[in-house]
């Protein structure tokens, strides 16, 4: 049975830790920003991704029920250059970035979340907000002929990443065009990008207020507003997103509906390679693809990246990767154990009350930890702690298939939020070419054969296996 305790996650306006509560007759309402797909995403962004599926998995886990949103943004800056470039259309350029963006989900093991929508799916609704903030004097015509918001008309702006308006420097022209600028920039932010065909080529849409494109920042607030409502319980994302693009959002979403945007706000910290930032001039920049090739499996990616707290940056090196590669051996070591003792007969059984005890203790503990704004090393530490107690029931010949299987549950109970313990993949189906060299070993070490038994070794070494005696007899692992 679940435990049923608070989950209390850390608002990034309010600068503290408060319970995630779900509204009567609603589910939770989460929006995460997704990616811009004009390239392979990195790894920076996976870390991101990780922790918003760590999220996600952490609110089902505690039995509430979600409805998840994660945009596509397949029409800003980057899009419409990279089309340009390749002399294609922007549905062509964006379409294999969009596919491997799904395929590097299904390499992390990360959950899909119940809608995908694509920018260019909803031009209507970001047109119709735009009209909206211009009936309400919020936004108004540039002398480029773009629609600009007036940050002034909104008091209570830059409250999320707690800067003042007085403290910023304000644009030379006091208004920026690009989806994309720093925080020095107050400036008033783009809605909708007046067309200039040498900038966009041919793409473009029509508009009560001429032909153009919509702003980065509206996408997402019209994406979200229509498919969550206009109040979401939960906005997540990189911290990089925090200025402008999510301030950018509370702005023009409030003016619009007159309603609080979002009620809890979450952010990840960046990712460093050996302590720098990630970039290709220093030859530190990968995609998750480039790690593949280099041998690594998504499940060890995965792991590294919720290894640290995802308030906290994470120094991403190789190191770190085959630690994660080691801890990962160590939990799939005790899956190949638990699972044999399942396929045996009973031993001395454990008394049930010191094993419920021990499971009991580990549940609660990670229980709590995710609780905890997604506590996930401190989870981690728990699940490790029962990995050591339990190979000592199993060195201790005290566990039983039945209490064998009952730890295994708890692990795949674990395994509901972390999404990375190895079950399955040393436990199968072994040919009988294998198990009959085994036997031929066996038999020849019982007649102290040692020539034919060392050469059935080989053989077996051959096939891919290697031989473990253990005192309940030899078993087969194969080769990692």
């Amino acid at each position: 049975m679940m435990t049923q305790i608070p989950i209390k996650l850390f608002n990034t306006e309010k600068r503290e830790k408060q319970e995630l509560k779900k509204r009567e007759n609603s589910p939770i309402l989460m929006y995460t920003c997704g990616p811009t797909i004009y390239n392979f995403v990195h790894i920076g962004n996976l870390r991101t991704f990780v922790f918003e599926d760590i999220l996600r998995r952490t609110i089902l886990y505690f039995n509430l029920p979600l409805k998840h949103v994660m945009n596509l943004t397949d029409v800003d800056d980057k899009t419409i250059k990279g089309a340009i470039e390749h002399s294609t259309t922007l549905e062509a350029f964006v379409a294999p970035y969009r596919k491997a963006f799904f395929e590097d989900l299904d390499t992390l093991n990360i959950q899909r979340a119940e809608h995908y929508p694509a920018a260019t799916e909803y031009i209507g609704e970001m047109i119709e907000m735009i009209q909206v903030l211009l009936d309400k004097g919020v936004a108004y015509v540039g002398h480029d002929s773009s629609i600009y918001f007036n940050i002034k008309k909104f008091p209570s702006y830059g409250r999320l990443s707690h800067l003042k308006l007085e403290d910023l420097k304000a644009g030379a022209s006091e208004r920026v065009a690009e989806d994309e600028y720093e925080k020095e920039n107050a400036s008033d932010f783009v809605l909708w990008k007046a067309y200039d065909p040498q900038r966009d080529g041919k793409i473009y849409w029509d508009s009560p207020f001429g032909a153009g494109r919509p702003g980065w920042h509206i996408e997402c607030s019209a994406m979200a507003t229509k498919l969550l409502g206009e109040t979401l319980d939960i906005h997540v994302g990189g911290v990089d997103n925090m200025f402008p693009h999510h301030e950018n959002e509370i702005a023009q979403s409030e003016c619009c509906s007159g309603k609080c945007f979002c009620n809890l706000w979450m952010h990840s910290e960046h990712l460093l390679v050996d302590g720098k930032k990630m970039s290709k001039r220093l030859g530190n920049f990968y995609t998750l693809r480039d790690l593949l090739a280099k041998g690594f499996k998504g499940e060890e990616i995965r792991y590294l990246l919720i290894s640290s707290h995802y308030r906290t940056q994470l120094n991403f090196t190789f190191e770190g990767l085959y630690a994660a590669r080691h801890a990962l051996s160590r939990l799939e070591d005790l899956m190949v154990r638990l699972h044999d003792i399942t396929l045996e007969k009973s031993h001395s059984p454990l008394s049930h009350q010191k094993l419920l005890s021990t499971l009991s203790l580990a549940k609660k503990g990670f229980d709590e930890s995710l609780a905890d704004d997604l506590a996930t090393p401190a989870a981690l530490s728990f699940v490790f702690d029962l990995v050591r107690q339990v190979n000592t029931f199993c060195d201790e010949e005290s566990l039983n298939k039945e209490q064998a299987r009952e730890v295994l549950a708890v692990f795949r109970e674990f395994d509901k939020v972390l999404g990375c313990i190895p079950f399955s993949r040393k436990i199968e189906q072994i040919s009988k070419d294998v198990y009959a060299l085994l036997e031929k070993r066996e038999i020849a070490r019982g007649e102290k054969n040692w020539a034919i038994a060392d050469e059935c070794r080989k053989k077996i070494l051959e096939l891919g296996y290697i031989i473990e005696d253990t005192k309940q007899g030899a078993k087969l692992k194969p080769l990692s």
